[in-house]
């Protein structure tokens, strides 16, 4: 009975310690965010890969930051731990860019104002319980490169470009004027 414990304490240990280095590589940020959207819980659409099948964009870690604002981390890694995906020269899980998302909706007045400030992709949300798609809300998304490299992998590696360190991309998957219809 003993021997059982010990082999439960060190699966315990073992699932705690790989989930500690989640949110070490993160510090503090986290893959599969929850956000709370008028009183439901949404992911960030993507591939089912943060802890227990969260779904989020591949490489991306997030924390809150304040009301209707998030902050992210973008690293070189793809769905379900993918090397160098989004920047196929660059080393497998380096930081790309640092991430500033609004949380709101889509009008083409709202993006015009937001994609002339660097926030030129959007992304949909989808509710925890059933996948369904937020009927109204999107985050709008600024990247700023860490580094300078070429963009070109991803999921629309047609829209390879080269980005430069501390410039925010105007070319990140630009999606801003296409409306969000869920």
């Amino acid at each position: 009975m003993k021997k059982l414990g010990y082999i439960a304490l060190g699966i315990l240990l073992v699932i705690g310690l790989s989930g500690a280095a989640a949110l070490a590589k993160g510090k503090g940020f986290v893959h599969g965010i929850v956000v709370k959207l008028d009183g439901e819980d949404y992911y960030l659409a993507g591939p089912p890969d943060g802890p227990n099948g969260a779904s989020d964009i591949p490489g991306h870690w997030w924390r809150m930051a304040g009301m209707n604002r998030m902050v992210g981390k973008h690293y070189n890694t793809g769905p379900f731990g993918a090397s160098s995906w989004w920047a196929t020269q660059e080393d497998d899980g380096i930081l790309l860019f640092n991430v500033r998302a609004i949380i709101d909706t889509w009008s083409m007045d709202k993006a015009k104002d937001y994609s002339e400030k660097g926030y030129v992709h959007y992304h949909e949300f989808v509710r925890v319980s059933d996948g369904a798609q937020h009927p109204s809300k999107v985050v709008w998304l600024h990247h700023r490169p860490m580094l300078t490299f070429y963009f070109d992998g991803g999921p629309h590696p047609e829209l390879a470009h080269q980005v430069y360190q501390g410039r925010t991309d105007y070319d990140f998957i630009p999606n801003w004027n296409m409306p969000y219809s869920p």
